[in-house]
């Protein structure tokens, strides 16, 4: 059962009931995007920089210097990436959807959930730093809310564009580099999170029950004596292979030497040959393996998929909030990088046909890039949507 295109359906049927309730306090534009206002945060946006002006001015500064740096940064690796990508045959396109459903090479599939709540997460974050950056410099926040830009879930703050104006380029270009340098923030954060407390926390969950041999020597001893892989071996010579110390003293070999064991395929005889790189130590045809867990927390037992879930949701709050960091860096349109963009040029150049016409080379530019690199994932976006629908046909 797919049950990403249940939640799908769920989530967005339940959305489109919402949206005709509550018709009235929707602004539709260009009959795609989709704005639901509120006030929610703004006391808070209000308040923040009352409380902390120097911390938020600092932070100011910091995004404005980070905003150019990752702007260069991601424009000059998309456009070395990408023509990588056209000449090499079997190249990865290094732009990728964040989108349920789409495999992206080296990392797990993004499920629907992990994907909703890591974007609602990661939007409020940015939208929020943008509002506390414009309060700061007295630019009223007219609302805050929820959009859909098609089937994409967004947030955003809406600040007085004519004040915006108003206010020196400075101060502006910290309004705009205030989302981005946000998303950089609080992704190290996530990672660090991650690493520092949660994998810790999961792996104290667990402990060692062996070793799980995933591939074997041809013509060395295991092979030889029947064992074929993948198997697990419990114990070596007596010893119950039950933690990292124990495999590590009972793995050494010397030619000759005869070994027990008891694997997941039965008791095994075998004896040691001499290493061709090393003829003080003898092996027995393990080519590669990894540690076999064992749940040795018990009562964790009937948590661990929640466990696994939110272990997942960290991993991707890192990923995604880096992605939309650089991504909204890039020197593109209405994205805050596109504005930046633009203010630098009206600094560099004092002339606005002149800025304006540096603004559109480079938001053509990106915009071809970022078509390429989208090309190979629509095909494959279409091929899901496809096989979800005739699951849906299907069960019908």
């Amino acid at each position: 059962m797919n049950y990403d295109l249940l939640s799908l359906i769920l989530f967005y049927g339940l959305l489109y009931l919402f949206y005709l309730s509550h018709k009235d306090k929707f602004t539709i534009q260009g009959k795609i995007l989709f704005m639901y206002r509120t006030k929610l945060g703004l006391k808070l946006m209000d308040s923040f920089p009352r409380k902390f002006p120097r911390l938020v001015k600092v932070l100011g500064f910091l995004g404005v210097v980070i905003g150019f740096a990752g702007m260069g940064f991601i424009f000059f690796y998309l456009i070395k990436e990408t023509i990588e990508f056209l000449i090499t045959p079997s190249g990865i396109a290094p732009l990728a959807p964040v989108l349920p459903g789409v495999k992206i090479p080296g990392v797990p599939t993004l499920s629907f959930w992990h994907w909703v709540v890591s974007i609602l997460i990661v939007a409020t974050i940015h939208e929020f730093s943008h509002g506390i950056l414009a309060r700061l410099h007295k630019i009223k926040i007219k609302s805050s809310g929820f959009a859909f830009l098609g089937p994409l879930l967004m947030a955003f703050v809406e600040p007085d564009e004519k004040q915006m104006k108003r206010k020196s380029r400075y101060k502006q270009l910290t309004v705009f580099a205030a989302g981005p340098f946000s998303n950089i923030l609080t992704g190290i954060l996530f990672l660090c999170l991650l690493i520092f407390l949660i994998v810790p926390a999961y792996s104290s969950l667990y402990g060692v029950a062996g070793i799980s041999v995933t591939n074997l020597t041809e013509g060395y001893p295991l092979l030889q004596a029947g064992i074929k892989a993948p198997v697990v071996i419990s114990s070596i010579n007596g010893i119950s292979l039950d933690s990292v110390e124990s495999i590590m003293a009972a793995s050494s070999f010397y030619p000759g030497q005869s070994i027990e064991m008891m694997t997941s395929q039965g008791y095994a005889k075998v004896k040691a040959v001499e290493d061709p790189n090393n003829s003080s130590r003898g092996i027995i045809g393990i080519n590669s393996f990894e540690f076999q867990a064992k749940l040795k927390r018990e009562w964790a037992s009937p948590f661990l998929p929640a466990i696994k879930w939110v272990n997942m949701l960290f991993a991707w709050l890192f990923m995604i909030s880096i992605g939309i960091a650089l991504f909204n860096l890039l020197p593109l349109g209405a994205v805050d990088g596109g504005r930046m963009f633009l203010v630098a040029m009206l600094w560099i150049f004092k002339d606005e046909k002149k800025a304006k016409r540096a603004w559109s080379i480079f938001s053509g530019i990106c915009l071809l890039l970022i078509f390429i690199n989208l090309v190979p994932w629509i095909i494959k976006l279409l091929a899901f949507i496809i096989s979800g629908l005739s699951w849906v046909i299907g069960f019908i």
